[in-house]
């Protein structure tokens, strides 16, 4: 059974066992008798989410709302099969996005074309389409009365330009999907928090993460719900540390610019951001090896020179 983590305010992370314990959360809220989800890691994750529901004392019927930050396949993948598992729901996403999950055939393409047939299925499973009368597009500032909470929705692009942000009125708190970074729990020190800008392959933006990283915290929100991974508290020492962190991406995308070649670009990076992350983890405080901490980011850190290589392409 996949482990889950119950919080305040009827909110709990479930494990959507990607890659890893810890790496990926599926956050489940109630709301008098109605459930929501936001996020939904792979379809392989259906069953844990269907047991955290019975775990509740509800049932799949029970759940009025499932919520896409952003349309990657880590957190949207097994949308279309959690659909059909939920018979009530309706889904919420991003505008840029909703097509896309009505028809998946652009999503799988170019999947494939980064991970293989085989590969892609092994690891997400069945990515299936969504009915559009059942899919609500977001829009900024927008609000949706879920029982006694109230969401305010906010367009937050930077690490994807599909990507909304949702604030929870009973929780104080956001939903931030990968916008405001990921911090793992086994990076944790003394119950602060270390988090890492994620920047994406395709569209890292780091002026628009940066206004929108700022923004979300200028709502003094009590904490952050995170994909990658759960709940995290002391919003504002966590906005220094991330904008200061992708301000050192950035220039270590500056710096990597001075090679002619997308492979070479891409190996300063990964170079420099494996070093510079491993100082910053010691700074923190990390008692971790070296090679534990690197084995904990070294999928971050290859999306991440991917993406910095790609802004410094077309930017």
């Amino acid at each position: 059974m996949a482990a889950r983590f119950d919080y305040a305010h009827g909110i709990s992370a479930i494990d959507a066992d990607l890659v890893r314990p810890r790496m990926a959360s599926i956050h489940l809220l109630q709301s008098g008798d109605k459930l929501a989800v936001v996020d939904t890691g792979t379809s392989h994750a259906v069953p844990a989410v269907l047991d955290a529901i019975v775990a509740r004392g509800r049932t799949p019927a029970d759940v009025e709302w499932l919520v896409l930050t952003h349309i990657h396949l880590d957190h949207a993948g097994g949308a279309g099969a959690l659909m059909q598992a939920l018979p009530n729901a309706r889904l919420l996403v991003h505008p840029r996005g909703a097509r896309h999950m009505v028809d998946p055939a652009r999503l799988i393409a170019s999947a494939t074309s980064v991970y293989g047939e085989e590969t892609l299925r092994q690891t997400y499973g069945d990515i299936l389409p969504i009915a559009a009368e059942r899919v609500v597009e977001s829009a900024e500032g927008m609000t949706i009365d879920f029982g006694e909470r109230r969401w305010t929705l906010f367009d937050t692009p930077g690490h994807a330009r599909h990507h909304h942000a949702l604030l929870d009125s009973a929780s104080n708190g956001i939903f931030t999907g990968d916008t405001f970074g990921l911090a793992y729990p086994d990076l944790t020190v003394d119950g602060r928090a270390f988090i890492v800008p994620t920047t994406t392959p395709v569209q890292f933006e780091p002026e628009a993460m940066r206004e929108s990283v700022e923004r979300l915290a200028a709502l003094k929100p009590e904490c952050l719900y995170l994909t990658h991974f759960g709940r995290i508290d002391g919003v504002p020492a966590l906005r220094d540390d991330l904008l200061r962190r992708l301000d050192a991406h950035v220039r270590i995308g500056h710096e990597a610019a001075r090679f002619e070649t997308q492979k070479d670009r891409y190996r300063s990076v990964a170079d420099d951001l494996r070093g510079y992350l491993l100082r910053e983890l010691a700074a923190h405080g990390s008692t971790l090896d070296e090679g534990e901490a690197l084995a904990l980011l070294a999928m971050d850190i290859d999306l991440n020179a991917q993406g910095i290589v790609h802004w410094l392409a077309t930017g």
